[in-house]
């Protein structure tokens, strides 16, 4: 720990700090307004890796998912003005996702603040509703509190993104100050009073369904959370774009909520007499709009266990608020059931956890779609060759649906999506999934629209020499937007037609390796060569247009097909 040196600069006291915060890794478009700090980072090069990124939004998004992935804030750095709004869509992803993150911003000089200088922009109004909170390095001898403050704010209460603003007289100034050294972040948990009123709803309970969710959970929480379901015989879902939070495999998993959710599970969870939702946000994709149940008052008792004390409540009426994190919640309850008070609960009736288990096993059948390229069946290939510690990414589109109803995750954190459903994440998630863990298998899948948002970061996983699958489900379509131009304005389609490039030679143009399947018994072979190609490999998947969703074909709905 550094005591404050003379001639240490802010940016070296702020790299010092992160390399204290025991930070692996940063992602970053190189900008002039920074250069203190990266010359910081050459120096501790050894401690922390330096990711250059193609684009700030695909900085921004690896960062996140670097976060999601951890449990720790992922961090990122973007120069001023057009690098910080690049950077904003991640940190939006972060802030819906609640994701720990810090995006540190270069920024113009203090003497030259608040002129419109060169590519200046205010961080703290730009990003105020973005971010959980927004500081300024005003005095490098506060440099490590700031950093220090960062951290703190990132991982506590309901986890966030918080961006800091550098300005780079600052940072090229001395610090004196000494370094701080991480702190304990409070985690809150359920009293006794809480987990008694809990009790008692349970106990009256006879149709219970529980919906697990939320960030900074843990395998141990899993496990928690897989223990009680199995002793209560308790139906689990899971919040949008959290299926890993249960083994997918578990008897009591009963299908995830979401973007197309199952309408079987969709009836249970209008049906359950006591809902509880175990950390997650209860967010419009997981209610249906807030539909699922109904707000703001729902019919039926309804248990909101979250770590934001103001979230519960906010939408929903609530019958019992308590405030904690998901991970501590389920290990309560483990422990109550266990040796507790609620040792002697008896579990609730077999017949309804079957039903939620074999609703999500029937909906798993695959479902043919038009065309040569049958993507339920590749899909469930790919579930049964996997190894189950493998980690699936994916953005936004009606693609995603098909890895959502046919996928099964096994291992905890094991999906990387985005809760914000934003365009282009698919790709720079799989680079932070594919460093932080060399070892697992990564697929990326990604609509082509999806991927041509952030394709170019590519690169950066062929600079790496990162052995990912990429996988592009080519359809020539925005496919959600049209799906929903059909429904809405039906023969009436605009902008959603995509004129892409030949996505297997602009994989061989970057360095990887690329190959197109056009029907579904050529996709087993080329996926074999793409896992064994030990570094990046892109397979161009060509889906009928007609194929717009897992439950409906564009003509369906009256559409006309692309040529």
């Amino acid at each position: 720990m550094n005591e404050g040196r003379a001639g240490r600069t802010a940016a070296t006291a702020l790299v010092d700090a992160l390399v204290l915060q025991g930070t692996e890794r940063v992602f970053c478009v190189p900008g002039e307004s920074f250069l203190g700090v990266l010359d910081a980072l050459y120096e501790r090069r050894a401690a922390i890796a330096t990711i250059a990124c193609r684009q700030e939004g695909g900085a921004a998004y690896m960062a996140e998912a670097h976060g999601k992935l951890t449990n720790r804030p992922g961090i990122a750095f973007a120069s001023r003005g057009p690098g910080a709004c690049n950077a904003a869509i991640g940190v939006h992803a972060a802030r819906q996702d609640s994701t720990p993150m810090i995006l540190f911003v270069g920024q113009v000089g203090l003497a030259q603040a608040g002129r419109e200088a060169f590519q200046e922009v205010d961080v703290g109004t730009t990003f105020a509703g973005l971010a959980k909170a927004t500081l300024r390095l005003d005095d490098p001898d506060r440099t490590p509190e700031t950093v220090a403050r960062a951290f703190t704010l990132a991982m506590t209460g309901r986890p966030g993104p918080v961006v800091v603003a550098l300005p780079e007289d600052v940072l090229s100034r001395p610090c004196t100050a000494p370094d701080i050294p991480p702190g304990h972040c409070a985690e809150p948990g359920p009293d006794d009073a809480a987990m008694a009123a809990l009790g008692q709803r349970l106990r009256s309970a006879a149709r219970p369904l529980l919906i697990a969710g939320g960030s900074l959970w843990t395998a141990e929480a899993r496990g928690d959370l897989e223990a009680l379901a199995a002793r209560l015989c308790l139906p689990v879902a899971t919040a949008f774009r959290r299926a890993d939070h249960i083994d997918n495999d578990h008897l009591c998993y009963a299908g995830d909520l979401g973007l197309g959710a199952n309408p079987d599970l969709a009836a249970m969870v209008r049906e359950s007499d006591c809902l509880i939702a175990l950390g997650a946000r209860l967010d419009e994709p997981t209610t249906a709009g807030y539909t699922r149940p109904a707000a703001p008052h729902p019919a039926r008792s309804l248990i909101h266990i979250h770590p934001d004390p103001g979230e519960p409540g906010r939408v929903f009426r609530t019958d019992l608020a308590i405030t904690a994190s998901g991970p501590r919640a389920a290990a309560a309850m483990r422990a109550a059931l266990e040796s507790g008070p609620w040792a002697d609960m008896q579990p609730f009736a077999e017949a309804w956890r079957a039903r939620g288990r074999s609703a999500y096993e029937a909906w798993q059948r695959p479902r043919p779609c038009p065309g040569p390229v049958q993507l339920a069946e590749i899909v469930a290939w790919l579930r049964e060759r996997l190894p189950a510690h493998s980690i699936v990414t994916n953005g936004a589109g009606n693609y995603a649906g098909w890895i959502s109803r046919y996928y099964r995750f096994r291992r905890f954190r094991s999906q990387l999506a985005p809760t914000v459903g934003a365009m282009g994440y698919g790709v720079p998630a799989a680079i932070a999934a594919k460093l932080a863990c060399p070892d697992r298998p990564v697929l990326s899948v990604n609509g082509d629209g999806c991927f041509l948002m952030n394709g170019q970061e590519l690169a950066t996983a062929v600079a790496h020499r990162l052995a990912i699958v990429f996988l592009v489900i080519n359809n020539g379509l925005y496919g959600t937007i049209r799906m929903h131009q059909e429904k809405t304005f039906p023969g009436r389609p605009i902008a959603t037609d995509i004129a892409g490039p030949d996505f297997a030679a602009l994989a061989r143009a970057y360095g990887a390796q690329g190959e197109t399947v056009v029907d579904t018994a050529s996709f087993a072979p080329a996926c074999e060569r793409a896992l064994a190609a030990g570094g990046p490999a892109l397979i161009d998947l060509r889906l009928d247009p007609d194929a717009i969703s897992t439950t409906a074909s564009l003509a369906d709905l009256g559409g006309r097909p692309v040529p």
